[in-house]
Formats: structure tokens, C-alpha cells, sequence
């Protein structure tokens, strides 16, 4: 067996193998707003719930490791002291990984990740709507665990009203585990999903996507494609020639005669093929003939 001691590691491996042991963890998909009233949305999963009288949900925005700054989450709710913690299910976790990509301050990664905007009823920050459950919090404390890059803040968050979609919920008002459909976070760019055991999700580009909300409008508003797969079309740092575009439609016709002429919701479906193999390339390309 392989022993280290923790000094004796980089930070950044050191997390490599923290969250690669420690999973699969839960997703705080949490929602701010900063001092202006603009929104941020950001995932967490350095996330769980620790009482249930009074209700206490604890998440932590960690310092990042390769440059020591802070999140804008955190700044957020040092300032506001409101949070509301959605949860994420299979449905959104496309769209989840996006937000998470590291836009500047005052982009609303609500609209880059193609999410909706749901009013609170207790605390500012809105809810996401496509959230099957949604925990409007009041932050209690923020404890800092160190200085350097990679010490996390606790933020310990009362619930002081909680939404549950009824799609989700059992006769007896339970929650159904299965119908709820939850994803978690492992390591590297793994997840989990509760149902099915592990998949891989391309980790956000280091660079920024372009954005759900950058979508051609007959591509955002398609009525066959998911919100994972916008949230797939939505990673890209930047769309495909019209020289690669037509290129690849002649190759294509090869096997598909009728593809010029086909309607939006005929290339729809077999775009929607593609991004089910992870191929976002030729999927822009049919979306953009």
C-alpha cells in the first residue's frame, strides 16, 4: 500500500486524491446574489446536510489551489448572508458542469447555463427552476479553515423554507429516491448517478464556453433537444467554420441524401444522436447547415 504524508504532497495533488477517496459527494448547486443584486450560480461538492433540528446545510467554497483567490459564492454571501442550495439531478448535471466554468464577475450563470430564474419566497438569491429540490438558507457563519490555497469555508446555512417538485414525491409525501434521479461528484471528471453507478462528464472548458445563452435561437428553443444537451453545445470555446460546416454536410449526404433539406427538427434528432456518443463537433456542424 502506498502511504504519504500530507505535508510531503502538492496541494493540488493532495485534492486530486482527497476527492477522487472521498465520493461520490453530493452537489450544492448554490445560488447568490452579490451586493448590486446580480445573481451567481456556482456547484459545490464539498456539501451535506448535518441537523435536521434546526436544519443545517454545510457547504465550502475552498480557495482555489492555483491561485489562492476566493469564489465569487463566497464573497456573495459574506456580504449578504442569504443562499439558496439547489439540488441537481440527472436532467441538469450538463448544465451544472457548465455554470461551473470560471466566467467574470457579474456574468449570470443562470443564462450560460440556459437555467431558469424561480423567485425565493424568504431570501434574495433566486431558485433554479429545473431544480427538483430547492432549499431557501440563511447563512449562520462562515468558518474559515486556513489562508492558503485549497482551505475551505465552512458555510453553515439554516433552511428556512424548502420547495420539493411533486413529480418527485410519493403519495405519502415522501420523497421517491428513484424519480428524484440524483447525480454526485467523484474524482477527476467523474460522477455518479444514483440509479445507474459512475459516468464521465468533460470537465468545463479552461476557457470560456460559449454559452447556453450564445445558442442559435432555433437550437435553444428546440423542442428536442434536452437541456444536457445544450448544456454539451453550450461548452465550446467557439463554433465550427463554414468551410468545416459544409464540408461535413457533403460528406454526410453521402449517407443521408435528403440532409440539406431537412427540417430544424429532423437535424435536431440526429444532432441529438451525436451528442449521446459525446461527439459536440459534429453536432454543431449538422446544427449550423
Amino acid at each position: 500500500m502506498a502511504s504519504f504524508n500530507p505535508e510531503d504532497l502538492t496541494t493540488s495533488n493532495l485534492h486530486s486524491y482527497l476527492l477522487s477517496a472521498v465520493a461520490p459527494r453530493p452537489i450544492a448547486f448554490a445560488s447568490t446574489l452579490d451586493a448590486e443584486g446580480k445573481p451567481n450560480l456556482s456547484p459545490f461538492s464539498f456539501f451535506n446536510v448535518f441537523s435536521a433540528n434546526p436544519p443545517i446545510l454545510i457547504f465550502s467554497p475552498a480557495r482555489r489551489v492555483r491561485n489562492n483567490t476566493t469564489k465569487h459564492t463566497l464573497e456573495n454571501i459574506e456580504k449578504t448572508k442569504e443562499v439558496v442550495i439547489n439540488v441537481v439531478n440527472y436532467d441538469i448535471v450538463q448544465q451544472m458542469s457548465l455554470s461551473s466554468t470560471e466566467y467574470p464577475e457579474g456574468v449570470n450563470e443562470f443564462e450560460k447555463a440556459g437555467l431558469t430564474m424561480d423567485p425565493s419566497e424568504r431570501v434574495k438569491p433566486m431558485r433554479v427552476a429545473e431544480s427538483p429540490v430547492q432549499f431557501e438558507c440563511k447563512v449562520n457563519d462562515i468558518i474559515s479553515l486556513g489562508t492558503e490555497g485549497g482551505a475551505g469555508n465552512l458555510v453553515i446555512c439554516e433552511v428556512v423554507k424548502l420547495h420539493i417538485s411533486e413529480e418527485v414525491l410519493n403519495t405519502d409525501q415522501s420523497i421517491n429516491q428513484e424519480a428524484l434521479d440524483l447525480v454526485a461528484r467523484a474524482g477527476g471528471s467523474y460522477y455518479s448517478r444514483a440509479k445507474n453507478g459512475f459516468f464521465e462528464i468533460p470537465k468545463p472548458l479552461s476557457t470560456l464556453g460559449i454559452g447556453v445563452d450564445q445558442l442559435p435561437d432555433h437550437v435553444k428553443n428546440s423542442m428536442i433537444l434536452t437541456g444536457n444537451n445544450l448544456g454539451m453545445l453550450g461548452n465550446v470555446q467557439a463554433l465550427p467554420s463554414t468551410t468545416d460546416v459544409e464540408s461535413f454536410i457533403n460528406d454526410l449526404s453521402e449517407r443521408y441524401p435528403d440532409i440539406k433539406t431537412a427540417s430544424h427538427r429532423e437535424k435536431h434528432k440526429l444532432a441529438q444522436n451525436y451528442l449521446s456518443y459525446g461527439d459536440v463537433e459534429s453536432a454543431w456542424k449538422l446544427l449550423l447547415s
